[in-house]
């Protein structure tokens, strides 16, 4: 279902995306401004994203193999990456078309025309792009995200372009027309930056910090008796798809099996209510009887000091890597029961 609403959103996309750059062009020949040609460029942009993105999506629902056992979801940032490189390419060009103008001159003609024309591709590319990031957070699909905050910002430079034309129209100062496609290049350069630098960071895994919030919370949300601490947690993102790792502590006398099957639950009633697909894997630690405190475990046998409280499962204790100093020298561990 959810892949479908992919296919589907990003389908749209390359039809609306088409359309636009079709209505711009005609705009732009119709009035020769260099604002006009700036915003049209951007939709030339689109429309390659838009056909990138349908193809990244195709592959990225790929289910894992053997190759690639984590599955094919971080296609999904290297569409992201690539459009950001695009929308920057295009604020170069728009810069150096719109210097040019300012030096040499320009004419520009039927502004009424060109401006409906724009207002309607603006409204249409607002409403494009509100649509494709509502489908893309529902589906959660990064490309489609990716997709439709650019053509959100597709609609800020044909507000710019607007305002541009507008005080052409008003002042009769042609120029105005190519400081609009300055405005529109600065805008571009920002958002192009912005998508390289969101999806560089996630193709390298760097540490997202709303992310590790969220599964703070579901943790905290399913804590169970005898899942006493977790740490040194670590989070692969592949599209739709996480993979979390990290350190749970247990009581120390809880055998092989046990473990197994509480840490397996906790895992289930976790992902239940994570909001991505994914797995998570534990290292199952012994609490060593230095985690006494923190460990509500009803009926312990091998306690040496009172239950006070729980360890709370914020960001800087899931990310701590470190151990408490009494790990160093463990007393001898309990029999197991």
């Amino acid at each position: 279902m959810q892949t479908a609403r992919i296919k589907f959103g990003a389908l749209v996309s390359l039809s609306v995306s088409t359309l636009l750059l079709i209505v711009k062009f005609i705009a732009y020949y119709l009035t020769h401004s260099q604002a006009i040609f700036s915003d049209a460029l951007e939709s030339i942009v689109n429309v390659v994203a838009a056909s990138l993105a349908l193809f990244v999506i195709y592959i990225s629902s790929k289910p894992a193999d053997r190759n690639h056992p984590y599955g094919h979801g971080k296609a999904e940032y290297f569409s992201s990456t690539v459009e950001g490189a695009l929308i920057s390419f295009a604020a170069v060009m728009i810069g150096i078309e719109s210097v040019n103008a300012l030096v040499s001159g320009q004419s520009i003609s039927r502004l009424d025309t060109g401006l409906a024309l724009i207002v309607a591709a603006g409204v249409a590319n607002a409403l494009l792009g509100l649509y494709l990031v509502n489908i893309g957070k529902k589906s959660q699909s990064a490309a489609l995200v990716a997709s439709g905050k650019h053509v959100l910002s597709d609609s800020y430079t044909s507000a710019a372009v607007i305002v541009g034309l507008g005080a052409v129209k008003f002042t009769g100062i042609r120029e105005f027309d190519a400081v609009a496609a300055l405005a529109v290049a600065a805008v571009l350069a920002f958002t192009g930056f912005r998508l390289v630098r969101d999806s560089v960071h996630a193709l390298m895994d760097a540490e997202d910090t709303a992310l590790v919030d969220r599964i703070a919370k579901a943790f905290t949300e399913n804590r169970q008796p005898g899942i006493i601490r977790i740490h040194h947690t670590r989070v692969i993102r592949a599209g739709k798809y996480h993979h979390i790792d990290a350190h749970v502590v247990v009581p120390e006398f809880w055998s092989v099996s046990t473990a197994h099957e509480q840490t397996a639950q906790f895992e289930a009633d976790v992902m239940q209510n994570h909001d991505h697909q994914g797995e998570i894997h534990f290292h199952i630690d012994p609490c060593r009887r230095v985690y006494c405190h923190a460990c509500d475990l009803e009926d312990c046998k091998i306690r040496r000091e009172p239950f006070a409280a729980l360890i709370p499962f914020s960001f800087a204790e899931l990310t701590s890597p470190t151990e408490p100093e009494e790990l160093q020298h463990p007393p001898p561990p309990a029999n197991l029961v």
